[in-house]
């Protein structure tokens, strides 16, 4: 309960609540309905003990075990029963209710919910079992007195002990968390104006069905439980049939309705009200529990299909399936926006494969029928055009759905519009690239520069190495240079620089290269050159440039020593070019404007 007790006043309260509450109903049963020997046909103190038990805290159940065990005995012997048997009863229900209580405290992790249907199942054998061992007790305990009877006490104790625990126990317990979590409060008046409407409806119609026997009508009171159990789940269920047990059995054992009206002993009659029951509760108290399974997995089904919405939104992937045996696809509606389109909108097969363009149209078709006809996972990517003419690029991951005997029977897929990264990361090659250019060109002649051009050798290097493939290297730089420099000022030196670099560019085949070394220094890689044909290509370049002049004489004219190695078996580019560097020397201390080979 809410409100803190101390340990002796709550031991107290549950005792007198244990007490009073059993003696009455013992007393009542006793009284109302009564089967063979005196035991009555549904015996709910033993529901109600059991619900207390699973109610109270542990400390506080030896007491009312002592509370129980005394109204027992005095509810007993008030019907008259003698008083050992009063004592062998008490005691056979007393068992019950602890064997009982130790099954479900086993067999059931933390808190008994009857909207569990495992949980429904364990407390039904929790009960059942209980029930059987306290006929067994009650049995062997006055069994010299029934002798020729005891299979018939068995039987007639096991199905009324079991029916008070399974009939009884479960809406106690959920009124009682109810009440103690304040639930009613949250409840509309509109539902619970329909909960106490349906309860009436089944105390009527049970009422109505057990009060006369011309008209078969048992089944009234099934129709009630059962709209009980699916407006209401197990409470409704619980209550409902608690209602009919009540007024069934009072009214039976009154002497009314279809089954007092049996031909038979009052055994048969009392069997078969509880087989009645029996039937009526394993068939709503499920019923109710996988209702309110069913509901959560709805609830549950329908928050992941919202959050799935929102997801595919949010990261703008849509998912699709095709199914290969009717030829149908399905989109959802983030699919439709992909393409453009209105979710809903009429779409097959042939239409979704042709919005690719003809040229991504034939891949996506080869790899969709490869996946199919291996089973394997797929990925592809290409454009689409959408409803409105733009173009945008997709990508989908998918995988193929098999059948029993293994044969692909659907496709299912995910969508992507991947538009903008395809733009970024064609953005970022393009700056990646600008900036490999910026990093290997000489800003102000545009050619290669130092880094580019030693990288360049090494890979023609290489080629030289293992292929032999002829390869010389020619360094150049300007004469007189820094006379240009003091003369004409650094811009018109500057001038010059490019102006040597455009002329020996254009000197050079396609295969060879030209980069700026530094300052006034050049190199030039001549590919698949012999010494000859270097040479002349060479001397080609120094005419060119010796020949060119400033515009209007602006500029001076410009001429460049140039010393040539041939490659012979080095190792590194250090060493080429240190021969054509002291080649290139030898040519300026011989008058500069010449071309020399390298020993």
């Amino acid at each position: 309960m809410r409100h803190p007790l101390s340990p002796g006043v709550e031991a107290a309260f549950w005792s007198l609540l244990t007490a009073v509450g059993y003696f009455l109903l013992a007393s009542l049963s006793l009284h109302a309905t009564r089967g063979a020997d005196n035991i009555a046909a549904i015996w709910p103190p033993s529901g109600y003990f059991l619900a207390l038990l699973l109610l109270m805290p542990a400390r506080a159940r030896f007491a009312s075990f002592a509370a129980m065990a005394v109204a027992s005995v005095a509810a007993n012997m008030l019907s008259g029963a003698p008083a050992w048997i009063a004592v062998a009863f008490s005691a056979a229900n007393g068992a019950e209710a602890f064997v009982a209580l130790w099954l479900i405290r086993r067999r059931i992790v933390g808190e008994l919910s009857f909207m569990n249907l495992r949980a429904v199942a364990n407390f039904c054998i929790a009960t059942l079992s209980a029930s059987a061992l306290s006929a067994s007790i009650a049995t062997a305990l006055i069994g010299a007195s029934l002798v020729s009877r005891a299979p018939d006490f068995f039987l007639s104790w096991l199905t009324t002990v079991a029916l008070g625990m399974l009939i009884v126990t479960p809406p106690i317990v959920m009124l009682a968390r109810l009440v103690d979590k304040r639930a009613f409060g949250n409840i509309s008046r509109a539902m619970l104006g329909e909960a106490v409407a349906l309860l009436i409806l089944a105390a009527a119609l049970t009422t109505l069905s057990f009060s006369q026997s011309q008209f078969p009508l048992t089944f009234l009171p099934t129709v009630a439980v059962i709209a009980a159990s699916y407006r209401l789940g197990p409470f409704g269920a619980a209550t409902g049939m608690l209602i009919v047990a009540i007024i069934a059995a009072w009214l039976t054992g009154q002497g009314h309705g279809p089954i007092a009206a049996i031909d038979g002993s009052q055994k048969i009659k009392v069997f078969f009200l509880q087989f009645y029951l029996v039937t009526l509760l394993f068939t709503a108290l499920p019923l109710a529990a996988l209702i309110v399974v069913q509901r959560r997995l709805a609830k549950r089904l329908e928050q992941s299909n919202r959050w799935l919405v929102q997801a595919e939104a949010a990261a703008l992937v849509g998912h699709w399936r095709v199914d290969l045996v009717r030829w149908t696809i399905q989109w959802s509606d983030q699919t439709y926006r992909v393409h453009g389109l209105e979710p809903g909108s009429s779409v097959d097969v042939d239409y979704s494969v042709e919005q690719y363009l003809p040229e991504d149209r034939a891949e996506v078709q080869r790899i969709l029928e490869e996946a199919v006809r291996t089973g394997e996972p797929f990925v592809y990517q290409g454009r689409i055009r959408r409803a409105d003419g733009e173009i945008r690029h997709v990508k989908s991951h998918g995988s193929i759905e098999k059948g029993r005997g293994g044969t692909a029977v659907g496709i299912f897929g995910t969508v992507q519009d991947v538009t903008e990264t395809v733009e970024n990361a064609r953005i970022l090659e393009a700056a990646r690239s600008a900036a490999e250019r910026v990093a290997n060109t000489d800003m102000l002649t545009g050619l290669p520069n130092r880094r580019h051009t030693l990288a360049f050798l090494d890979r023609a290097l290489v080629g030289a190495r293992e292929h032999g493939a002829p390869l010389a290297v020619a360094i150049f730089d300007i004469d007189h240079f820094k006379r240009i420099n003091d003369n004409y000022g650094h811009a018109a030196g500057d001038e010059v620089i490019r102006r040597v670099a455009r002329r020996a560019k254009a000197s050079l085949r396609d295969e060879d290269m030209v980069g700026r070394f530094g300052g006034e220094e050049f190199v030039c890689i001549l590919q698949r050159s012999s010494a000859q044909a270097a040479e002349m290509v060479a001397e080609r370049l120094r005419k060119a440039i010796a020949a060119e002049r400033g515009a209007e004489d602006e500029l001076p004219a410009a001429t460049v020593s140039i010393g040539l190695a041939i490659y012979d078996g080095e190792t590194g580019a250090e060493e080429l070019l240190h021969r054509a560097d002291q080649a290139l020397y030898l040519a300026k201390r011989e008058g500069r404007n010449r071309l020399r080979m390298a020993a």
